[in-house]
């Protein structure tokens, strides 16, 4: 959809969303222009370009998975977001790394059966008014004509003149969905497997989803009837439609390359796999364990899925952690080397907190307006409200755990309780949040030391 984009305009869309930061997004805005470069490439060298993996090294609520999340979007990649930690003592409790990649590439086929769904929904859609045709207006039993030679002629159902004017006037009547309320039954296909405990070892997911899959194809495929409106069987049956006609063979092969050549995996929380230094009197064997499984999946190398064999030297992955108590460098040499751009974010304070209060598309601002307007109320910031609140989130992030902008969502639902819980039985029809009604109403927060108690 948006492969073209330069890295400047890719900036400029991520600036639509996320503030500051232009550091990490100019990093994320090469490697994905970077990407589209490499497809151009016609000779033998395609093969042997890789993606510059990244590090994003900030506190947390400063941006790291938002970047990669929208980036993602204006690829139109396949994305998916992990946590290292989940992968600590792989073995034990943890899970198999390859299964990154699998989820990946289950994400992916769903992102392409949708994209080419929609390519034949107008195709489904006349498929499925017939049907619905089929089910109010039933095609006549067969008539039968005798000829003055006496020879018998059956006369087909369409040449049925009453019932032909009939059917046409409940086509317009469905075409302008006057018979939408109307309750017909159908016939849809029983997508309910049987009970079946499937018990895999560990690292062997995949196993566990094929014996389920192997034992919900036995037995004879099974229908059941189901009373709906026409709206809903309509709804209902293109999607059906819409599977029927899709060439799955096609879909997959679509999902491995877009996988292959544009997905993206966000590996957060990496600094918690990373043993620093003062560890070393007792070797975490687990965290350097995990690094080894992670270390040939971001090298390239291929993983069995499903749907088939995908390599992963061509997927970007961009690495995200605070390194409060460790750093990079404490990470295994070879995993380092597979992240070679490395960027550090910002911590977010006043000025910062009153950008993303009010210029994003999502700002939180925004956001509160249109909750409130669902209960019919106009509610209004003043503009010094709006510096109180962005100075209250930095005093309590300074005072307290800084947790960057997540700390706006606390101080914005503290703010506006009141108002959240009385609508709409309080009946009120604006709201003016002004700098005063914002101290009043935070100040006990912001004097008491044991912030804790009130803002975690």
């Amino acid at each position: 959809m948006k492969d073209e984009l330069t890295p400047k305009q890719i900036v400029s869309e991520l600036d639509k969303y996320i503030v500051g930061q232009d550091q990490a997004k100019k990093a994320v805005a090469i490697a994905l222009r970077n990407r589209w470069r490499r497809q151009q490439v016609t000779n033998e060298l395609k093969d042997e370009i890789l993606p510059n993996n990244i590090i994003m090294i900030g506190p947390t609520g400063v941006g790291k998975t938002e970047i990669a999340r929208r980036l993602a979007f204006l690829a139109h990649a396949p994305f998916i977001k992990v946590e290292a930690s989940k992968f600590t003592e792989v073995g034990y409790v943890g899970r198999d790394v390859e299964s990154m990649v699998r989820d990946l590439t289950d994400l992916a086929v769903n992102m392409v059966k949708k994209e080419m769904g929609e390519s034949q929904r107008e195709k489904a859609e006349k498929i499925v008014e017939k049907r619905i045709l089929d089910i109010l207006i039933p095609p006549p039993p067969r008539k039968t004509h005798v000829s003055a030679e006496g020879e018998t002629t059956e006369i087909p159902p369409a040449e049925d003149e009453s019932w032909k004017r009939t059917r046409e006037k409940m086509a317009d009547l469905l075409a302008k969905g006057e018979l939408d309320d109307r309750v017909i039954e159908i016939e849809m296909p029983n997508n309910r497997f049987p009970i079946v405990e499937v018990f895999s070892p560990m690292g062997m997911e995949e196993m566990g989803i094929n014996l389920q899959e192997m034992f919900s194809g036995m037995g004879p495929k099974k229908s059941k009837r189901k009373k709906l409106t026409v709206e809903d069987a309509r709804r209902v049956l293109v999607q059906e439609e819409i599977g029927r006609l899709l060439d799955m063979d096609e879909v997959v092969e679509r999902a491995k390359f877009k996988v292959e050549n544009s997905g993206i995996i966000f590996i957060d929380e990496l600094d918690k796999i990373a043993s620093s230094e003062a560890a070393t009197s007792s070797p975490d064997v687990s965290r350097e364990g995990v690094q080894r499984d992670i270390l040939p999946i971001v090298e390239g190398s291929n993983v069995m899925t499903k749907h088939g064999m995908i390599r992963t030297e061509h997927i970007l992955f961009i690495a995200a952690g605070a390194f409060h108590a460790t750093k990079p460098s404490d990470l295994i040499p070879e995993l380092q080397g597979r992240f070679p751009i490395r960027v550090e974010l910002d911590s977010l304070g006043k000025e910062e907190f009153i950008k993303i209060l009010t210029e994003p598309r999502n700002a939180l601002v925004k956001q509160y307006i249109a909750l409130m307007e669902t209960e019919g109320v106009d509610l209004n910031f003043d503009k010094s409200a709006i510096e109180e609140v962005a100075e209250i989130a930095d005093t309590v992030n300074t005072r307290s755990e800084n947790i960057g902008a997540r700390r706006l969502h606390t101080v914005m639902n503290n703010l506006l309780e009141e108002e959240m819980f009385g609508l709409p039985e309080d009946g009120k029809k604006k709201i003016k949040i002004t700098r005063d009604k914002v101290s009043k109403r935070l100040a006990e927060i912001v004097e008491d030391e044991d912030l804790s108690k009130y803002i975690l």
